[in-house]
């Protein structure tokens, strides 16, 4: 796969108990809607004391250390969603979805259909809608079924995304998508890693089955952080001016080609209101500075698979990814505490 194609891979108020003494994890794949099973992984606070294992662990990139199918720890925690980018998967987030867990959150992260790096089908990426409303299925979840529903704090809901996942996060709070608006931009800044992906992801028409209603807005949903998101300049402009939704915009100050920040979360931060919003560039991130740390010889062993795709364990000159991701951590907990 080309790095290219990689471009949008993935990749608060404490709680009424104590922070937690470990991280446990779990999977469950969600079957309500039959065509689309939602695979989810969940991070969350526990007290037990059991091994640890490493997930998210792979030849090029580091894991974490969790407890697999730990109790939950008593109390109330607030609960934070997690989407990918452009054929990632949860993994990508992996580092800060167990970090918040630590912090005494409830996070899960799905594999979305048709843009994951597990399911690729064209006639599911297609369906751009669904994306949000993959959000908003994991939160039904999280609320109704036991464990969660008596340990999520239905009063403190955030989103966070990268890439595709940061535009899919816009959406949960009111941006809408707007084909004019799209087609109009990239006739301006004709983007390959944008505009290239809009007959992919069905931005180019209209879709079969597509909602005439294009607000994808979640009410549930108190807060939200946009990663170096992608695709920006296809939400109307009005509807960026009408969220009120507390939003953190964290962009990449190094392009890695296309995709500069003032054109997609600077495009964000200039038409959100201001007191809705709030907007940090990292100097020294670059697009991939958002997903989990790489191993010493993971850009040889990527560039010997796929020429270019070392770029994706490359930061800003001098920069190290583990500080970068204390960095992205210190003001990600800071939003979603005030």
């Amino acid at each position: 796969m080309k790095w290219t194609h990689l471009l949008f891979v993935p990749f608060l108020s404490l709680c009424s108990s104590a922070i937690a003494s470990g991280v446990g994890f779990t999977q469950v794949t969600l079957t309500e809607v039959p065509e689309r099973p939602l695979d989810t992984a969940i991070w969350y606070p526990t007290q037990d004391v059991s091994g640890t294992t490493l997930i998210g662990d792979n030849p090029a990139f580091i894991g974490t250390q969790v407890i697999k199918d730990a109790r939950i720890q008593s109390g109330t925690f607030p609960v934070v969603l997690l989407s990918h980018g452009y054929r990632g998967n949860w993994r990508n987030q992996n580092w800060l979805a167990t970090e918040l867990a630590g912090h005494g959150y409830i996070v899960a992260a799905i594999d979305h259909p048709g843009t994951t790096s597990f399911n690729q089908s064209p006639k599911l990426a297609a369906k751009w809608w669904e994306r949000p409303r993959d959000m908003s299925r994991i939160l039904d979840y999280l609320l109704s079924k036991a464990p969660w529903k008596q340990s999520a704090n239905v009063d403190d809901v955030a989103a966070i995304g990268h890439s595709l996942g940061g535009w899919t996060v816009m959406l949960l709070v009111g941006a809408k998508m707007d084909r004019a608006t799209f087609g109009s931009e990239c006739n301006k800044y004709k983007n390959p890693r944008t505009c290239g992906l809009s007959e992919e992801l069905g931005l180019s028409k209209v879709q079969a089955k597509e909602p005439s209603n294009i607000d994808l807005s979640d009410p549930r949903i108190h807060r939200v952080v946009s990663l170096d998101l992608g695709l920006a300049r296809s939400f109307s402009v009005n509807s960026l001016e009408d969220i009120n939704v507390p939003t953190l915009i964290l962009a990449a100050g190094i392009d890695i080609g296309d995709l500069p920040q003032a054109l997609e979360s600077g495009y964000i931060a200039e038409h959100m209101p201001l007191n809705s919003r709030q907007y940090k560039v990292y100097e020294n991130a670059t697009h991939f500075s958002f997903i989990q740390r790489c191993k010493a010889e993971a850009v040889a062993m990527l560039e010997e698979e796929v020429p270019g795709d070392g770029i994706i364990c490359k930061d800003g000159l001098g920069a190290s990814r583990s500080e970068l991701h204390q960095l992205m951590l210190n003001d990600i907990v800071g939003f979603l505490n005030q």
